[in-house]
């Protein structure tokens, strides 16, 4: 074989090699079902950190010297993964809905909160972290389905808080059968998606920040007469963002099950679609019932042997990476200040991390969510409050985790220190 042959042949296999491999530079899943950077498993404990991009803009709601003294809490307890919200529709002074906006109306943006999402990534770039970022929200606040389906051509959406959930449930469950409301979104993914960050000059396609684009927070079809309408938005949606960015996972954002009117083969169905590259679950004891404000301590053991019945039943569907993206667990005695007990709390933690750690069924978290290094002034949140973990419509706190919380930072911080040793 000539030099020059030999040169073509070792530069055609490491063409084949790294396409096998993938970029180094982003998160991919191994055929064995695990998450690969840089040649290694990936698995991790991150974040919630959904009002990210509203910190990093120059606008309102912008904090830029708080965001990176975040960043720097964040980065000291091994945290490299947040999941944060691109999106936020919808008109102002709207009770228990995020201000500002990104998308003030159909394709209008505040151009603050656009750089301010270019800031966040060049700043996790700088750091080797990584975002997965969610594009809507089946939930009312962030807009998201109701405001989509208002800008159809529907009436006003229901606020939950003042025309309960059940009445806004019935409202947003039309989002999956309007075709207009589905299009305006369609509008949103392409925008944001296909972007060029105005600080970096790249693509957001070329961004190491970027582990995945998820379609949703929560996406629920909300009837089970959507179900085969649901699927197929969600992997029209997923096969739309692999059209534009063929770099980066994606994935859909679903609670499990429980967010797919309790169908798991409904579940399995949409994250075994070639279309999403790994599985999500989110778990609320509290939320689901499982522990009551009294019995957070005596219904602990429930709560724990619920979550791993949860995990096993999405884990044996599915061959994929599944990431436990949302899950909470309220302080003791239902308090919300920061540095406040959280016994019970911790416990339930620690059990999460552990199940990652050996590899019990999860292949990474996202806790909700960051409250970081501030103090609440309300109960609820109030225009012009700082942003905890808790959004508009929640107490302050509730489910935050402080940097006041010194138990729970040392929780985080041993799980990450155990993952990055098994690497």
């Amino acid at each position: 074989m000539t030099r020059k042959l030999k040169f073509l042949f070792i530069i055609s296999m490491m063409t084949v090699m790294t396409a096998i491999a993938g970029n180094p530079r982003f998160v991919s899943v191994s055929p064995d079902g695990e998450f690969m950077l840089g040649g290694k498993p990936y698995r991790y404990v991150g974040a919630n950190f959904w009002y990210g991009a509203i910190l990093a803009s120059e606008g309102e709601g912008g904090d830029r010297a708080r965001l990176h003294e975040e960043l720097d809490s964040l980065q000291a307890l091994g945290i490299d993964n947040l999941r944060i919200l691109a999106g936020g529709d919808g008109s102002r002074s709207i009770p228990s809905h995020i201000e500002p906006t990104l998308q003030k109306a159909p394709g209008v943006y505040d151009e603050n909160l656009l750089k301010g999402l270019d800031y966040l990534l060049a700043e996790l770039e700088k750091r080797d972290m990584r975002a997965v970022l969610y594009l809507n929200n089946a939930w009312e606040w962030s807009g998201g389905y109701g405001t989509y389906l208002e800008w159809a051509g529907h009436e006003e959406a229901p606020v939950p808080l003042r025309d309960g959930y059940d009445t806004y449930m019935r409202y947003a469950s039309r989002f999956i059968t309007d075709a207009k409301a589905k299009e305006l979104f369609s509008d949103h993914v392409n925008k944001i998606v296909g972007r060029v960050n105005s600080i970096t000059g790249k693509p957001y396609s070329e961004s190491a920040a970027i582990m995945s684009w998820q379609i949703a927070n929560e996406p629920r079809c909300f009837d089970a007469a959507n179900k085969d309408a649901f699927r197929e938005w969600l992997i029209a949606t997923g096969r739309q963002i692999k059209s534009i960015d063929s770099n980066h996972l994606v994935s859909t954002g679903s609670e499990g099950m429980h967010g797919c009117e309790q169908d798991l083969d409904l579940w399995a169905s949409i994250h075994n679609s070639d279309a999403i590259d790994y599985a999500n679950i989110h778990i609320w004891p509290y939320n689901w019932g499982w522990v009551t404000e009294e019995t957070l301590d005596t219904d602990l053991e429930k709560a724990i042997a619920n979550t791993d019945a949860y995990v096993g039943k999405h884990r044996a569907m599915t061959s994929k990476p599944i990431v436990l993206e949302e899950f909470g667990f309220p302080r003791d005695a239902m308090q919300t200040s920061p540095g406040s007990p959280t016994e019970s709390r911790d416990a339930y933690y620690r059990h999460v991390f552990n199940s990652i750690a050996e590899g019990n069924g999860i292949n990474g978290a996202n806790f909700w969510g960051w409250g970081g290094n501030v103090q609440p002034p309300h109960k609820s949140w109030q225009p012009g409050d700082p942003y905890t973990g808790d959004p508009a419509q929640e107490d302050q706190g509730l489910n935050s985790v402080f940097a006041a919380d010194r138990s729970t930072m040392r929780l985080i911080k041993e799980v990450n220190g155990r993952l990055k040793n098994n690497d």
